[in-house]
């Protein structure tokens, strides 16, 4: 068994991640693979090694290519069908956020891969120079808290829906996503992440994932983490089709939205 290297980043967090096709035992009939990490050091007097992300999930060819044009067909139709809800969201945040309504973050996606992901604002416009002053009621790296004061009325409306999500769908049609995988983290979480966590940063994110329809923030860090490496090493086309339609109903129920 060998394994061929396709390309090396840098990412700032600083560590190398390589993203590399994975060993495979041959007399194993299975596309899904489970991605390996190495551990190495920034430097030597680093205390905290933080591993290689390899790529992980479903790694036949077919898979990739059908996902990818159903992310961007599926896009394209959400994008006409939602179209509405964008253009009147965009207008109120305008004139409520003074000429702000987007929210671009660095998040890191596939394989440690950072790149500018985009919301509609629904936090004031210091909400992070704030934010000390707001309770994590969340355990592990994850900051959130039900009534945070610095999400602005309409915002928290939005957020209920999810609307504040579709100018994600930008993302998914330049490739930083999908329309299903593990929820994108910041940089902030990932430097706290134990060495298994790592394993949800091994397939592309997505705007939908099980622990989204399964409880969202009612879900511990933890719980959310499992249910993401669940759908990494179960990953199919099926799969993806099952969370797509669960993910409305789920929207609606508003179940852990805040």
């Amino acid at each position: 068994m060998s394994i061929n290297a396709t390309h090396t980043t840098r990412l700032e967090l600083g560590i190398d991640l390589e993203t590399l096709p994975l060993n495979r035992d041959t007399n194993v009939n299975s596309s899904v693979t489970t991605p390996r990490t190495v551990l190495r050091s920034r430097r030597p007097e680093q205390l905290h090694e933080l591993p290689l992300v390899f790529a992980g999930g479903n790694r036949s060819r077919l898979y990739l290519v059908t996902r990818r044009t159903f992310d961007v067909l599926g896009t394209l139709v959400a994008m006409l069908l939602f179209a509405p809800i964008m253009i009147v969201s965009f207008l109120v945040l305008m004139v409520t956020t003074r000429g702000c309504p987007l929210f671009r973050q660095e998040r890191i996606g596939f394989c440690g891969r950072p790149f500018m992901m985009y919301k509609f604002r629904t936090m004031s416009l210091n909400a992070e120079s704030q934010r000390h002053l707001v309770k994590n009621e969340r355990s592990g790296p994850v900051f959130k808290n039900r009534t945070d004061p610095r999400i602005t009325p309409f915002g928290r409306f939005l957020r209920s829906f999810s609307i504040d999500e579709m100018p994600q769908l930008f993302n998914v049609l330049r490739g930083d996503m999908s329309l299903v995988g593990p929820r994108p983290p910041i940089r902030s979480e990932v430097v706290q992440y134990k060495h298994e966590q790592f394993e949800r940063l091994s397939v592309n994110p997505g705007l939908t994932c099980l622990w989204q329809v399964s409880g969202r923030a009612e879900l511990d860090f933890e719980q959310q983490v499992d249910l993401d490496v669940t759908y990494v090493r179960s990953q199919c086309l099926w799969s993806d089709l099952l969370l797509l339609i669960r993910t409305p109903l789920s929207v609606l129920s508003r179940r852990g939205a805040y």
